[in-house]
């Protein structure tokens, strides 16, 4: 699932912070559920920026569900937090940034990290070509000290050069962004439910007994070049699987 916002000429980074910072102030309750936002007048002078800077970055939180426009009245907080840990399909998150929003204190533990180079089966499953030159790893995400999802990630090595454990356990996203400077675009995904493995069992501390399938989110995540650099697929187990959206009817 993919948005759009259109493009305007400007630093791209300074309504992402204002984005950022406006929805941080949502999640934390300082603007109240169903309240209105400050005027764009009040936006622009706390934010020091332009009437199209602020729109754009409450266009996305609109995207996002954290707000909607009230013709006449203004910009209205419809955010409310689940009490399950909750994930979402629009965006693209990492595990880190997730943790955070939900207020838990997450932990990663890498299981695996080899390079290997792309078979039929691996091209068939994952949609990188026969013979690129991949990272794969097995990570266990933990909130809160519980085990949660375990990943299956495959990343192309050209376009994520130097990839390392540590790196892994912290955060790949932020690696790529801040180290690499690559920009993440768009990330096609498919949601199934699938048996439990032995491997889930193990690592995801499930009983056959008590659970026998789980939800699993495969995703091909894309670069600024149009470059599938990363295939995951991650494993949750099903008590605390809660994905979140926000759908937007089109008018025609």
């Amino acid at each position: 699932m993919k948005f759009e916002i259109g493009s305007e000429f400007m630093p791209k980074s300074k309504y992402q912070n204002i984005y950022k910072d406006i929805k941080l102030k949502i999640e934390s309750d300082e603007y109240a559920y169903q309240e209105l936002l400050p005027s764009e007048n009040t936006l622009i002078q706390e934010y020091s920026c332009s009437r199209n800077t602020i729109r754009r970055a409450l266009a996305k939180l609109v995207v996002d569900g954290y707000v909607q426009t009230i013709q006449g009245k203004g910009v209205r907080n419809i955010f409310q937090p689940v009490e399950q840990t909750s994930y979402t399909i629009g965006g693209i998150e990492s595990f880190k940034e997730s943790s955070i929003r939900n207020h838990k204190i997450g932990t990663t533990k890498v299981l695996c990290f080899t390079e290997l180079a792309a078979d039929k089966k691996i091209a068939s499953r994952t949609g990188f070509p026969v013979g690129s030159e991949l990272y794969y790893l097995q990570r266990l995400h933990l909130l809160d000290g519980k085990a949660l999802i375990l990943n299956h990630n495959y990343f192309l090595k050209s376009a994520v050069p130097g990839l390392t454990p540590e790196i892994a356990e912290n955060s790949i996203y932020e690696y790529i962004e801040n180290t690499l400077h690559m920009t993440i675009v768009n990330s096609k995904r498919i949601v199934t439910v699938e048996k439990i493995t032995q491997i889930d069992e193990k690592y995801l501390e499930m009983d056959f007994e008590d659970y026998n399938c789980l939800a699993v989110i495969s995703s091909q995540t894309y670069n600024s070049d149009g470059v599938m650099f990363e295939y995951t697929q991650s494993r949750h187990r099903p008590d605390y699987f809660h994905f979140q959206d926000n759908a937007i009817r089109k008018t025609t």
